[in-house]
C-alpha cells in the first residue's frame, strides 16, 4: 500500500514560491508512488486557538467553527509523512503554519477525551520543511529549522531534511541557481526512503552511515 504524505502550505499565495517548491515536492511524491495530498491552511483554518477551558463543547470538541478538525483527524493523524512549506515571515513560519501546531492542542489535551489516540497518531512521522524568502543569507531559516526539530523530538518523528528557495516575485524561486526546485521534487521523492541518523549516546549504531557500493 502507497505511504501516505501530506504536504501542507502555509502561504496565502497559490501561484507563489512557497506554492511552487509545494508543487514540485508534490510531483517527486507522487513519481514515487505515494499517496499525496496537498493542502493550503488557509482553506482550513479561520482562527487562532484559544482558551479551552471556555471554548470547548460539552463532548469536549473544538468550537472553532472550521474545517481544522477535519484536516488534523483525516489527513494529519493518519499521515507517514508531512512536509510543512511555508514562505519566511519575520524569520519565522508563516501564520497559517504556526496556527495548525497550535490547534493541535486542543486535541492532545489532557481535556479531549481521544486525547491519548491523537497523541499516539502524531508520533513516528517522517517530517520535511520546505521555505521560501527573498534573503539569501544563510542564517536567515535557523529558527525555524530549530522550532521543526523539537517539534520532530517531541514527537519522536524523523525531520528528514529541509529546502529553502530565494525570491521575490511569484515563481522566480525557479530561477534560483541552488535548484530548490529540484531539490523540493527529491524530497518528495525520498521522504520515506531517504536515511536519517539522529544519534543519542545509547544510540546502537554501525560503523558506516552510508552501506558500501556493490561492485
Amino acid at each position: 500500500m502507497p505511504e501516505k504524505l501530506l504536504i501542507l502550505v502555509g502561504s496565502p499565495r497559490r501561484n507563489g514560491n512557497t506554492a511552487t517548491l509545494a508543487e514540485a515536492v508534490r510531483r517527486g511524491a507522487e513519481a514515487a508512488g505515494s499517496d499525496v495530498v496537498l493542502r493550503f491552511l488557509d482553506d482550513h483554518i479561520s482562527g487562532f486557538l484559544r482558551d479551552c477551558r471556555q471554548c470547548r463543547g460539552p463532548d469536549g470538541e473544538c468550537a472553532i467553527d472550521d474545517p481544522y478538525r477535519a484536516l488534523f483527524f483525516d489527513e494529519f493523524l493518519p499521515a507517514r509523512g508531512v512536509i510543512f512549506c511555508s514562505p519566511i515571515y519575520w524569520y519565522g513560519v508563516s501564520a497559517q503554519i504556526k496556527a495548525f501546531f497550535d490547534r493541535s492542542f486542543c486535541y492532545y489535551a489532557a481535556s479531549y477525551p481521544g486525547s491519548q489516540d491523537a497523541l499516539a497518531a502524531m508520533a513516528g512521522k517522517r517530517l520535511g520543511l520546505v521555505l521560501a524568502s527573498e534573503e539569501t543569507y544563510p542564517g536567515v531559516a535557523l529558527g525555524i529549522i530549530h522550532q521543526i526539530q523539537e517539534f520532530s523530538r517531541y514527537t519522536n518523528s524523523d525531520f528528514v531534511n529541509v529546502v529553502r528557495g530565494a525570491g521575490n516575485s511569484r515563481g522566480e524561486v525557479r530561477n534560483d541557481p541552488a535548484n530548490p526546485v529540484g531539490d523540493a521534487e527529491r524530497l518528495g521523492r525520498e521522504i520515506f526512503s531517504r536515511s536519517y541518523s539522529d544519534y543519542r549516546l545509547e544510540t546502537p549504531r554501525s560503523p558506516r552511515v552510508w552501506p558500501e557500493s556493490v561492485g
